[in-house]
């Protein structure tokens, strides 16, 4: 397979799809040599199952280490790092990769549990956990799906699970794009198999699935993002850190070149098209927020709007790193506990912050 291919194979038999996308792509010849260790990435964001729309299908990862040991790969290990405010140990429950650990003896590293180790990336340094030093191929294989703060979220964005909580934060405050990119100079992904069976285009954290049963495979994380775009119906400019990791050497965002190959005869149906994001962020200022705490945001505000309440809503939401210390008047999250009206937690949930929200707009006209 060469860096500017992209295999797509559609169904719904999702172990045996993946173990035959992964020997027409010819995997085991890229890796070639039997003894080295081989990491495999999925996307557990959150403990919810990956009907939800957040996270990767066991079924898939379960395809890919089908086809390594059968071809006589055993140096494997399972390894990533929940967002800031849940915990791995339970995604890796709830998201049934407990069982895959347990059926194919494959270990599972909590990225969470590991110290972080500073690493040049690019001309940034960025603190790396330590045991994505001892991977010596990589396998990502992100969700397919919409980001509230990113617009999307596939290959190079998924890389963010391998740094440390703490550098997690550090990135919304560098302002995600600029990081991310580095980030994916610092941490070079070999292949990529991509989970589009049903994402949600809108929340990272899921909640509104959208069934397109397509497994996707490549080698440029820059080539697969660019081809994510154009299927959401996004410009590649609107998601700033596919340009800057081209920049930096990371791979190819020339879709013109690409050589996109669809095995067997269906090719799927178009991804549509979805903005909920878009209106529901006019009602936020956001400012360095964790991924968490936005992503659980605007789902509460998509379910006021769904009870007809959002409308109501005139005053802007404050929400972000970048509030500590000041006052205001309507904030979510730990960082605004200035404010006169504020919800903490870091991060609250979105029901939390719906019926938080929800108190506020019963209480605010009797204020006027």
């Amino acid at each position: 397979m060469e860096k500017n291919q992209i295999y797509i194979k559609c169904g719904t038999e999702y172990t045996r799809m993946t173990k035959e996308l992964l020997k027409e792509c010819n995997l085991k010849e890229l890796i070639s040599d039997r003894n080295k260790k081989i990491g495999i990435k999925p996307n557990l964001v959150s403990p919810t199952e990956a009907s939800w729309g957040a996270t990767t299908h066991p079924e898939i990862v379960a395809g890919i280490i089908e086809y390594l040991q059968e071809n006589g790969f055993e140096n494997l290990a399972m390894l990533e790092g929940s967002w800031v405010g849940d915990k791995t140990a339970e995604a890796f429950e709830v998201c049934g990769f407990q069982e895959l650990s347990e059926k194919y003896h494959v270990p599972f590293w909590d990225m969470q549990k590991d110290k972080g180790i500073p690493r040049e990336c690019g001309g940034m340094s960025l603190n790396i956990c330590e045991r994505v030093g001892q991977i010596d191929f990589l396998i990502n294989v992100p969700v397919l799906k919409g980001h509230c703060q990113t617009k999307i979220t596939c290959a190079l964005k998924n890389m963010k699970g391998l740094i440390p909580n703490s550098e997690k934060r550090r990135f919304h405050a560098m302002g995600l794009h600029k990081p991310i990119a580095h980030l994916n100079a610092g941490i070079r992904q070999d292949f990529i198999v991509v989970d589009n069976i049903c994402g949600d285009l809108d929340f990272e954290d899921g909640g509104n699935p959208v069934v397109m049963n397509r497994i996707l495979a490549g080698r440029d994380p820059v080539l697969i993002d660019a081809w994510v775009c154009r299927m959401m119906h996004y410009e590649i400019e609107d998601v700033p850190y596919i340009g800057l990791a081209q920049s930096l050497g990371v791979g190819l965002a020339d879709l013109e070149k690409a050589d996109i190959r669809i095995l067997g005869e269906n090719e799927g149906k178009e991804i549509p098209k979805s903005r909920k994001v878009v209106e529901l962020a006019d009602a936020v200022e956001e400012v360095e927020s964790c991924s968490a705490c936005y992503g659980y945001l605007i789902p509460a505000l998509e379910m006021l709007k769904r009870d007809g309440l959002f409308e109501s809503l005139d005053t802007k939401i404050c929400i972000g790193q970048g509030f500590r210390g000041k006052t205001g008047e309507l904030g979510v999250g730990h960082c605004t506990r200035g404010f006169s009206h504020h919800l903490d937690g870091c991060p609250p949930t979105e029901n939390q912050i719906y019926e938080f929200l929800k108190e506020y707009l019963k209480w605010k006209p009797t204020e006027e």
